[in-house]
């Protein structure tokens, strides 16, 4: 037997200490070596893509180049350790510690209460550390960009730019300004006592407190790595892996000779584009090359004509490159260079731009690129090198499309490429759209460039060349070469329309679909453009006065030239001050930092994949169907089993006890129902060995009928989970007979991932004796979990054991789901003997789970003249997927909360839930309460339409106003909603805005403002008494701490924090004195899910129960010791043999519904809130600038202000209404809304090519669905309007208040 090649060592160093790895694994991440051989679990696994920023590090490089040290931040899952020989990656651990010294960055992220679930934050602070070791006083746009590739699922962001914005020079933080008043304080006249300013509060925070950055404080460049650098060895490097091998040459000389030795092996740098489409195509390359160590392909070169940059520069530094040109060179020769800059800006995150590289971004030629199409019309030229020598190709469409006649050779590489400079009367502007402003693939971008003959209007030379509306980056040639010679003006610009419809052509039935929106943003790009270089000539006209004459630009149409500016939230959390005789001691009232604030940003929490491996651990993973609706024909394990490491397969029939519920299995019996449904679990010594397994398990299936996937298609088959649910008041037929005016319409709600940033996980670990079980997992409710396990393995429930220290998100996800995979891990270990650990991919996660619950609602709304609503009648269903889950209560909640805010009296409401092929959706934020009330929101907007009345009119006019009933019959006061919605009116100076608003669209055609103002009415709790009750135990040790332990679960909700606030207050103990540990099945039994925004509510009154009868213990000794100290009653007491720990306890609030009769108590109380929102849209491309979300269903004022944005525009263009709805507001959405004489000519295109137009041909959105006018016109160049405001000035407000 042959020994294995050996491997070179690999050099680099982790927080300043020396690692060798003999063994490297190109395969292997970084994050995997950080979490699995070093420990540093800080670092977090959440997407594995490289997108979410969680498993962000520093690293730190010698340049060649510049002779410095580059510290870049960089996504760990996407980084194979065999790129890191020479570099130091510095971790969340390696800054600072809650045992040692904190770092600046993780005091202040956690003291700005910018940490919640806190799975992000170590991720958040690697990022503003990197900037700060480059930028000690970071403006804020470079605060914001370092975060750009940094997602958080629970703050909204704000918090988070706080704490950093402490550190920037010029910080406009309104806590910065000394003043003692919000800079966001609109003032008002409202003489609520709440609204004082002596009663209100904004400091979260105070600045002085922090500890001041020292920068001679932070960790050097080891200096072994820097003569490592200095004097590199030339040397090539091999790492050998099971399949792969990484050879690093150390010359160019060398890389060439490897080149063509091994002409199919692909080079790799930042691996942000390779890494990625080999794991989701399942490809290995046997030999990856890196050219990491040539010091060529990172060359900058600068010459009078031009600019070579090296194939091997980050996009990072392509910006820098580029900058630093722009800024020396006079403008006229920077077109291509500020074109390129406009969309680095915005291409993926920081993370990324640090590791892509320029050649790596070139060469995977993506369809999608941002970057292609500007080098394309900027004429730029790749410079190619090996053995045989160096040549240049153009970099063209021929090029991108891959034709071989230009290509590059198997043995060639890229060193360079060259960008020439731009000359005078040369125009070049970029262009994009995405779902959203930055970090999001392109729909469509565009390069486009025009030179004119000099002073002239004559077009001389024109390329126009477009990405994302084809399978590679396509050119307008065609119609450019028609367009040469003809004037730049209207009629050029309506033949150039024409003709590149014509020519990039998009059939109704291309692949992505949304083929009228792509094929309008090609036209709608170009006109941009159009009017940015008569801008641009309109420039050299005050300069050269004697030039041509050119069109004038109506004022009207400037806003087109303006792009959206990217900022940064600017909202202020304004709180009720704490009363001045309220004890220091008393926390309740106070902003307190999140308990595990500290070890959130130091990386110190331990989530539930960061607790370290037990003896003789196996991994699991799962086998899913690949098919919707089929039956299981077979399963052959037997390849899977031979593989090395493979000790078992999972199936159903090893399930001892019971395999879920008849229609809702764990493992699937026979047949399934749909994509991503459990068949079987395959458990091996490693998680690597495990999913290599299970893509040899063949399972044979059989198609089965119907395949069902739409609501309309469930409705069709009548395919339903459950029986409608319905509720009725008043005499609705007789209602609809005697209003003014009815309404109909349609509302289509879209689903939603929860993305929590933790992936479903469970740890299960089996006794020794008993049967007994340790589950450690992420879920918002053990003891589901427990009890399924229980069933499942037929043991009793007292054996298992659910432990949750902390949930990385749930958002509901985590209620029903982890129950699922907690109890096939279960079986695993029964079966084994032994340990098992399942943690999902994010890809698996969301294929298996559900999300939110699609709509389609339809609606009928009765109304008088003055806009007093008479009658509503509302039918709604929602995709439930394939199983029941929590579908029913979603229905029952959707139904029960549809009237909102309004008392209408004669209303019926009815909802079914659909049964679908597609994984069960399930319990989301809100419950169906936001679904649903769009619904009610958007027959407000269309009565307003219809009464030519304003939206917020209709609202107050139809809003409950005195004591009332719902209605289900329960009875309630509306004084506190009232009292929101005339606060949020006045914080917002609604009216006033309402006006800027108007006179914005006045002045501007291509932009359009809208401005919305949205009441809420939310009732929190479950409709079930029983869910309402909730325990906890409280114990005094003999040193006087206090452990507390309760039946809710930290999400990021703060639930441990505000229980310790209720502790301290009834113990009138300071809350260092108490600890809590973990929620466990074993200490706190029967608990109820943490959801239904109620869990700190009800655990609140038993922790507060719990301290009472200790106080009550203690009494007779404080009293005989009035003097004494805490320490000196708790030892008194335990002389005298008094309890020192008690269970207290909540019996929950009635609550009850009888759906027979349609009535009830269903929810314990109600919470109000009113939020008012400002938006501005672009018409021509769909983008738009909004606030996002407020709290619950608040963050609908965003929609509905972008649907007044929209309906500004219709009326503008004088298209007919039609009362249909679409959600969520996407940039599409938008764009096809607001029709004109672009969305027409597509229309056009489609009919006279007698093609079949794509399905989105009639595109509605917030109740205005475009209607073809053939009568438009151009209507370009009408008489001048001064405007005296183009910035869009946004505002949120928003007002909740509880009346329990």
């Amino acid at each position: 037997m042959s020994c294995p090649p050996k491997s070179d060592d690999l050099v680099f160093f982790v927080n300043g200490r020396k690692v060798i790895e003999r063994n490297a694994d190109p395969e292997v991440t970084l994050l995997n070596f950080l979490r699995k051989n070093l420990r540093l679990t800080g670092t977090k696994y959440a997407c594995g893509r490289g997108g979410c920023g969680a498993c962000t590090v520093m690293v730190s490089k010698h340049d060649p180049v510049s002779a410095k040290i580059r510290h870049f931040s960089i996504t760990a899952c996407l980084v194979p350790i065999c790129s890191l020989y020479g570099a130091a990656v510095t971790t969340v651990e390696g800054i600072g510690s809650i045992n040692t010294r904190l770092h600046p960055v993780q005091e202040r992220i956690a003291r700005s209460h910018g940490t919640q679930c806190g799975f992000c934050t170590p991720g958040m602070v690697m990022s503003m550390y990197t900037l700060l070791r480059n930028h000690l006083q970071p403006s804020e746009e470079q605060l914001m960009e370092a975060l750009g590739g940094n997602l958080c699922r629970c703050t909204g962001y704000r918090p988070i730019l706080a704490s950093g914005r402490t550190f920037c020079v010029e910080s406009t933080d309104c806590q910065k300004k000394r003043t003692g008043k919000c800079c966001l304080d609109l003032g008002g006249n409202d003489s609520s006592s709440l609204s004082r300013e002596s009663d209100i509060c904004t400091d979260l925070f105070v600045e002085e407190e922090f500890q001041p950055l020292d920068p001679t404080q932070e960790l050097i460049f080891p200096p072994e790595l820097l003569r490592m650098a200095k004097n590199p060895e030339k040397q090539t490097l091999t790492f050998h892996g099971e399949r792969v091998t990484w050879i690093s040459p150390g010359t160019l000389k060398d890389l060439l000779e490897l080149k063509a030795k091994h002409p199919e092996a692909p080079l790799i740098l930042g691996n942000t584009s390779l890494g990625p489409a080999m794991k989701s195509q399942g490809r290995v390359h046997p030999i990856l090359l890196s050219p990491a160590r040539i010091s060529e392909l990172s060359m900058v070169f600068k010459t009078s004509d031009g600019l070579t940059i090296g194939a091997g520069c980050s996009l990072a530094q392509v910006k820098d490159i580029l900058a630093e040109q722009v800024s020396e060179l006079p403008e006229e020769k920077t077109q291509t260079y500020r074109a390129l800059l406009k969309h680095l800006k915005c291409l993926a995150g920081q993370q990324i731009r640090n590791m892509a590289s320029l050649g790596g971004h070139v060469i995977s030629r993506h369809c999608y690129s941002d970057l292609n199409p500007i080098l394309v019309v900027g004429n730029a030229t790749l410079n190619l090198i090996s053995e045989e020598g160096t040549r240049q190709i153009p970099l063209n469409d021929h090029f991108l499309a891959g034709l071989a006649s230009a290509d590059l050779k198997p043995e060639e590489i890229l060193e360079s490429v060259y960008l020439p400079h731009s000359q005078k009367w040369e125009f070049v502007s970029a262009f994009r759209q995405a779902q959203c402003q930055q970090n999001a693939l392109a729909d469509v971008s565009a390069g486009m460039r025009v030179i004119l003959e000099e002073a002239t209007d004559t077009i001389k030379e024109l390329s126009l060349s477009y990405g994302g509306v084809g399978e590679a980056t396509i050119g307008a040639h065609k119609s450019c070469q028609q367009l040469i010679g003809r004037p730049w003006n209207e009629p050029m610009l309506e033949e150039a329309c024409r003709l590149l419809l014509e020519e990039v052509s998009l059939p109704g039935w291309a692949p992505g679909g949304r083929v009228e929106f792509k094929r309008t943003l090609v036209v709608s790009f170009f006109f941009k453009f159009y009017l940015e270089v008569l801008q641009e000539l309109k420039k050299l006209v005050k300069v050269s006065p004697d030039s041509h004459h050119y069109p004038e630009i109506s004022d009207r149409f400037l806003s087109a030239l303006e792009d959206f500016p990217v900022t940064g939230p600017r909202g202020v959390q304004r709180y009720q001050s704490v009363d001045s005789h309220q004890s220091l001691q008393d926390p309740v009232g106070r902003p307190i930092m999140h308990l595990s604030g500290l070890k959130h940003a130091t990386g110190e929490a331990i989530f539930c994949d960061d607790i370290p491996m037990v003896d003789r651990e196996l991994f699991m993973v799962l086998v899913t169907s690949t098919k919707a609706h089929a039956k299981i024909i077979s399963i052959d394990l037997s390849e899977a089993l031979e593989l090395p490491g493979v000790v078992d397969v999972i199936t159903a029939e090893d399930i001892p006890g019971t395999n879920g519920a008849e229609d809702d299995k764990l493992l699937a019996v026979d047949e399934v129902l749909c994509v991503g449904q459990i068949i079987c679990a395959v458990v091996a010594e490693t998680d690597v060995q495990a999913k290599r397994a299970i893509e040899k398990i063949q399972i044979t299936y059989k198609d089965l009928e119907p395949i069902i996937f739409t609501i309309n298609d469930a409705i069709k088959h009548n395919s339903f989970l459950c029986p409608e649910k319905k509720l009725e008041q008043g005499n609705i037929e007789e209602a609809f007979e005697k209003v003014d005016q009815i309404v109909e319409g349609e509302v289509h709600v879209g689903g939603q991932e929860h993305f929590y940033m933790e992936t479903q996980r469970v740890i299960v670990i089996p006794k020794a004796e008993d049967k007994e079980l340790d589950i450690y997992v992420s879920t918002q409710d053990p003891a589901h979990v427990q009890k399924t396990v229980s069933s499942t393995l037929n043991i009793p429930i007292n054996r298992i054991t659910c432990h949750v220290k902390r949930v990385g998100g749930g958002f509901g996800g985590k209620v029903g789901r982890p129950a699922v995979f907690g109890a096939i891990a279960a079986v695993g270990a029964i079966k084994t003997g032994r340990p098992i650990r399942l943690v999902l991919d994010r890809e698996d996660d969301m294929l298996i789970t559900g999300g939110r619950h699609p709509l389609f609602g339809k609606y009928k709304v009765g109304f008088m003249n003055n806009g007093r609503i008479k009658a509503l009648d509302i039918e709604c269903f929602i995709n439930g997927g394939c199983t029941l889950d929590d579908s029913e209560q979603v229905t029952e909640f959707l139904i029960l909360k549809l009237e909102n805010a309004y008392k209408i009296h004669n209303l019926r409401f009815r909802g079914r839930a659909c049964m679908t092929n597609l994984p069960s959706n399930t319990a989301f934020r809100g419950f169906g309460f936001p679904q649903g009330t769009l619904i009610t929101e958007s027959c407000i907007t269309a009565v307003a339409a219809k009464c030519g009345l304003l939206p917020e009119e209709i609202r107050e006019k139809n809003m409950y106003k005195t004591i009332d009933k719902t209605i289900y019959k329960q009875a309630f006061s509306p004084e506190t909603l009232i009292r929101c919605w005339n606060e949020c009116l006045d914080k917002s100076s609604f009216h006033s805005r309402r006006i800027q608003v108007e006179e914005f669209n006045k002045k501007n055609y291509w932009k359009k403002k809208g401005i919305a103002i949205i009441p809420m009415k939310f009732s929190v709790g479950f409709a079930a008494t029983s869910y309402h009750q909730a325990a906890a135990l409280v114990h005094i040790y003999t040193d006087g701490s206090v452990l507390v332990t309760h039946g809710g679960n930290e999400l990021g909700q703060g639930i441990h924090t505000k229980m310790l606030q209720v502790a301290s207050r009834e113990l009138k103990l300071p809350m260092s004195f108490m600890h809590i540990s973990e929620t466990s099945t074993a200490t706190v039994p029967n608990t109820i899910a943490t959801a239904a925004s109620i869990g700190s509510d009800v655990n609140g009154k038993a922790v507060q129960n719990a301290c009472q009868i200790l106080l009550k213990r203690l009494e007779p000794i404080i009293k005989k010791n009035p003097g004494g100290t805490w320490e000196d009653w708790i030892e008194a007491a335990f002389e005298q043999r008094i309890s020192l720990s008690a269970t207290g306890y909540f019996r929950g609030y009635k609550a009850d519904m009888d759906w027979e009769k349609g009535e009830g108590d269903p929810f314990p109380y109600y919470v109000y809130g009113a939020a008012c929102s400002e938006v501005e849209i672009d018409c021509l491309t769909g983008a738009h600038k909004g606030l996002g979300e407020s709290g619950m269903f608040l963050g609908s004022s965003v929609f509905f202000a972008i649907t007044d944005a929209v309906a500004a525009a219709c009326k503008e263009r004088d298209i007919v209404e039609d009362f249909i709805v679409k959600s969520p507001a996407t940039p599409e959405q938008v764009r096809m809304a607001c029709a004109d004489r672009f969305t027409e000519m597509v229309f056009q295109f489609f009919t006279s090519e007698k093609m079949d137009p794509p399905n989105s041909i009639n595109l509605s959105f917030g109740g205005l669905q475009r209607r073809r006018n053939r009568n438009m016109n151009w209507a370009l160049f009408d008489q001048k309007v001064s405007v005296s405001q183009n910035s869009c000035d946004k505002a949120l407000q928003a007002i909740v208040y509880s009346d329990s």
